[in-house]
């Protein structure tokens, strides 16, 4: 029987916000067993990017990461944010070893190509155009083996949004997606849950309404939700990984706020039965 593991991906808003950081990391630190964390970080490299004269460039909300950028996201992610979470981590009484995907290999990326998008124009109206998006990483491969070694070992993994491409190149890579990745990777060695933890009690069926978390969503639910409007945004993407990463042989994927993640709260993403 496989022993268990818990993912929990934090996002930056929670990251932003000390009390909520240091209440996250706290909470994490007392889940039983194995664990893994994966974190974003994106509102702090604006802010740095910000100071330092360096306009941050977002297409549907998905930012452009070009040479100046990509050094920003290199050292607000895998330095600013990934050591202090890891020195968090440290005081909770948990061994913690801040990882990008370069480090021992652990996340190989192919860089993206540009790809077509439609975006609104200055008068409203729908435009489609290519867009660039820079070093931005897709993933090809995460180091299952290696990981598995350091869980193994009693070692919590903090893992930045960033890749390499193998050839020298770091890329930026969306947290959502590097959890679920490592998620798919890590399904061969242990039971999985995986918790998406964010400002919100779950997925909602009225976004202005807390009390309206959707309980269980499977590949069917999200297409008539999509269809209808319920879900939209940054919510379709954390979706679609999460049915993926369940499609892949995770135990349990979970989208719940992040002072509740002991996997028993929020929204379930499950295979329909």
């Amino acid at each position: 029987m496989k022993q268990h593991l818990t993912i929990v991906k934090v996002g930056g808003a929670i990251v932003e916000d000390e009390a909520q950081l240091t209440t996250l990391l706290h909470n994490f630190s007392a889940i039983p067993g194995h664990k893994l964390l994966v974190h974003g970080g994106g509102r702090r490299a604006t802010k740095v990017a910000s100071a330092l004269g360096i306009e941050s460039k977002m297409v549907n909300g998905r930012r452009i990461t070009d040479k100046e950028m990509l050094e920003i996201v290199t050292m607000v992610y895998g330095g600013l944010v990934n050591k202090h979470i890891v020195a968090g981590l440290q005081s909770q009484g948990t061994n913690a070893l801040g990882l990008t995907g370069a480090d021992m290999n652990s996340i190989l990326s192919h860089k993206r190509p540009p790809v077509n998008m439609t975006i609104p124009s200055t008068d409203g109206s729908p435009l489609t155009q290519l867009v660039d998006f820079g070093f931005v990483g897709d993933v090809e491969q995460v180091n299952g083996p290696m990981l598995s070694t350091l869980i193994d070992s009693g070692i919590t993994p903090v893992m930045a949004p960033l890749t390499h491409d193998g050839h020298g190149n770091m890329l930026n890579t969306n947290a959502d997606t590097i959890a679920s990745e490592v998620a798919k990777a890590m399904a061969a060695y242990y039971e999985v849950t995986l918790i998406y933890s964010f400002e919100k009690p779950g997925v909602l069926a009225n976004p202005d309404d807390d009390n309206s978390v959707i309980p269980t969503i499977t590949r069917s639910d999200f297409s008539r939700y999509v269809s209808d409007g319920t879900i939209s945004g940054g919510m379709i993407p954390k979706i679609e990984n999460a049915l993926q990463a369940i499609e892949a042989g995770v135990y349990k994927v979970n989208i719940t706020l992040a002072t509740a993640i002991d996997g028993k709260h929020g929204t379930v993403i499950r295979n329909a039965e």
